[in-house]
């Protein structure tokens, strides 16, 4: 495992008279929603470090798992765990082959835990046995197979614990105690060699760790402007060198080797439009092989003459966005992820030696033939001159000449990331996909404060939440209107986390703006979430308190009363409709409820489906699905676009409804219909 720096946590969040819109002409089939929002046939396919397995998270019994089988014989292919409830998200490979660990939650809550199987036996144990923690996997060599590092919380939940485990025995042992430290450098030999602290100016000092003893001062120092953009990313297999993303006397982040005795420093990947997005580490040295820019689309440069002529084989081979998802020991035999955007991904299993591709399975196989739509990348420019590389979709057969513009206006959805310290990427987008079959354009920007792009684009979005964030949605739509995709009264906004507030802004600040809006966990009150932030984000609280206000001043807590759109929910005039987990940690249900209870004060109708078992964000298949029946008959009320119907949508969702049922076309009847 390379990311050998571990963060706490960043905040990642995501009735009037209706429209008497003309449902658009479509001229491709309606989808089914399980299609979209089911469970996947198969995916993170990865090779075993040996070269002997495949692994792999599919359904049993409707649950998502993990999965395995031989290379030498798929065949004989075996489920290894058994969800009942939860499914499984992610998982990896133990160094020796021999079992596989995963991480799950309770309904949401993200307080995971870490389990390991065995890949032959099929044994299960539990491997941080512990309430209330939330288990952070720090890194896993290969060069040290019976044991990996993992942080715990479980003495302090603020700060997560150095343990080692032992992978047969299952015995923790205290490495390093942790005072404030929110990341870790971590070498190859599971070697703790540093760690950061944060600065009360949000800023990060990095001081030397050896045998457990900190070193009096800090051995390097990062500015706040500079914060989110750099840091330690891994070192080389014999400990020489330490590779970083550095911002630091540049915009956007470069990927930099330090020499660990001298400490100096060489640029190995750069882009004056991108930072540098990530990295292939060669299994055996360490060293980077190739690195990824992502400006509108995902470009792998190599750096290691041996890998150059693979990065080329695949490129000329397979169609689409690549990522190689996993590599042997051996550096053999790879698995290659392919996504074609206008057909679900698949996986290949690509051997080095021979220049052959096997393809192993399709994620969604039910979508193979579909008619799925193209993405667009555009660059839309903000009113102050700050260009937003975005992403629109267009309804298959709207765009007769193929030239990314439809033939006429279109009802649009406005669709905004979460974070909001993230961003959208190129590539197949179910909710894109779903939107577009329903007969809408879907516009993706990439705001201020959207990360990948330079720190300066990052650090133009401080202190804006509801401010120059919120224009930069608003020059969004305007450029949607000058450009023939959209009327200015056919747009909703939607979006889940900051885009939850983002739509909740959008209603409240600018009621005029848009026809409607679907908020999934979107913060309604600042202060309110800032309060609230789980324990282990200690870390990341004065960075997040310099990027979007403080509290504990009367200055940013007037500054976080104003941008809340609770402040001014008595404004919201156009149709709501609210999705949030019971569990959430990062967004508590207190901030969905606070607004309904505000609108219904005020006599404004909103719905609002809350989710018992999930947290930031819908998990369960069921849930997912259920909710965007909801939403799809909510836009179709609002836009005019086509609506899959109800059916057995909520048989098996733990939705329930607690106001406004009666403002969703057709929600009423789908839930008595589920009760009887």
């Amino acid at each position: 495992m390379r990311k050998l720096l571990v963060a706490a946590a960043a905040l990642t969040l995501g009735m009037a008279a209706m429209s008497a819109n003309a449902a658009p002409n479509v001229t491709a089939p309606l989808i089914e929603r399980t299609k979209f929002f089911g469970n996947p046939n198969r995916t993170q396919g990865r090779i075993s470090p040996d070269g002997k397995w495949l692994a792999w998270i599919a359904p049993r019994d409707g649950v998502l798992n993990i999965w395995v089988a031989p290379i030498a014989d798929p065949a004989k292919t075996k489920p290894l765990t058994d969800e009942k409830k939860r499914p499984i998200r992610s998982y990896y490979w133990a160094p020796d082959s021999g079992s596989i660990l995963f991480v799950n939650d309770k309904g949401g809550d993200e307080n995971f835990l870490l389990y390991g199987v065995n890949v032959v036996s099929g044994a299960q144990k539990t491997l941080t046995p512990f309430e209330k923690t939330r288990v952070q996997v720090l890194n896993i060599s290969r060069l040290v197979p019976e044991r990996v590092l993992v942080g715990l919380n479980n003495r302090d939940p603020r700060w997560h614990d150095v343990h080692s485990l032992d992978l047969k025995t299952g015995k923790l042992i205290l490495v390093f105690q942790n005072d404030g430290f929110g990341r870790f450098m971590i070498d190859e030999q599971l070697k703790v060699r540093g760690g950061a602290k944060s600065r009360p100016d949000g800023g990060t000092d990095f001081y030397a760790i050896e045998d457990g003893k900190v070193s009096d001062k800090p051995m390097d120092s990062i500015d706040f402007e500079d914060d989110g953009a750099t840091g330690p990313m891994g070192y080389t297999t014999d400990g020489s060198i330490l590779y970083w993303g550095e911002s630091r006397g540049r915009d956007t982040s470069a990927l930099v080797a330090q020499d660990v005795k001298t400490g100096a420093r060489t640029v190995v990947g750069e882009s004056p439009k991108v930072d540098v997005l990530g990295a292939m580490f060669n299994p055996k040295t360490g060293k980077v092989d190739a690195y990824a820019v992502n400006y509108l689309t995902t470009e792998w440069k190599p750096v290691d003459p041996a890998v150059k002529g693979d990065l080329e084989f695949l490129k000329a081979n397979l169609k689409g966005e690549i990522a190689v998802t996993s590599r042997t020991d051996a550096d053999d035999l790879w698995t290659v992820a392919v996504d074609p955007v206008t057909a679900p991904s698949a996986l290949y299993l690509y051997d080095r030696k021979a220049k052959s591709l096997k393809k192993l399975y399709v994620t969604r196989p039910e979508l193979e033939g579909a008619t799925l739509a193209a993405m667009h990348p555009v660059e839309i420019k903000s009113r102050d001159g700050l260009v937003q590389p975005s992403y629109l979709t267009l309804p298959p057969g709207s765009d007769a000449n193929g030239d990314g513009r439809p033939d006429k206006p279109l009802p649009l959805i406005l669709l905004v990331h979460g974070g909001p310290w993230g961003r959208d990427a190129y590539g197949y987008n179910g909710l894109h996909q779903w939107l577009a079959n329903r007969g809408y354009a879907v516009l993706s920007p990439n705001f201020r404060a959207s990360t990948g792009f330079g720190k300066s684009y990052v650090n133009a979005g401080n202190l804006e939440w509801g401010a120059k964030m919120h224009d930069d949605l608003l020059d969004a739509v305007d450029w949607a209107v000058k450009n023939g995709v959209t009327a200015k009264d056919q747009v909703a906004i939607m979006g889940g986390s900051y885009g939850g507030y983002a739509t909740l802004a959008g209603l409240a600040f600018t009621p005029d703006a848009f026809a409607c809006g679907v908020d999934i966990v979107g913060p309604s009150n600042l202060n309110t979430l800032l309060s609230t932030v789980p324990a282990y984000w200690e870390a990341g609280r004065k960075q997040m308190y310099r990027r979007m206000g403080d509290p504990g001043t009367p200055e940013g807590a007037a500054l976080l009363k104003a941008r809340s759109p609770l402040t001014k929910a008595d404004q919201i005039k156009k149709p709501l409709l609210i999705g949030q987990g019971a569990n959430d940690p990062r967004v508590n249900q207190a901030e969905s409820d606070q607004i309904v209870k505000a609108l219904q004060a005020k006599n404004i109708p909103v719905t609002y489906a809350l989710f018992p078992d999930e947290g930031h964000g819908f998990a369960r298949p069921e849930n997912n699905i259920a909710f965007y029946a909801v939403t799809e008959h909510f836009l179709e009320r609002c836009l005019g676009g086509r609506a899959e119907p109800f059916g057995t949508a909520l048989a098996k969702t733990s939705m329930t409804v607690p106001h406004g049922a009666e403002f969703a076309p057709g929600l009423e009847a789908a839930l008595k219909a589920k009760v009887q």
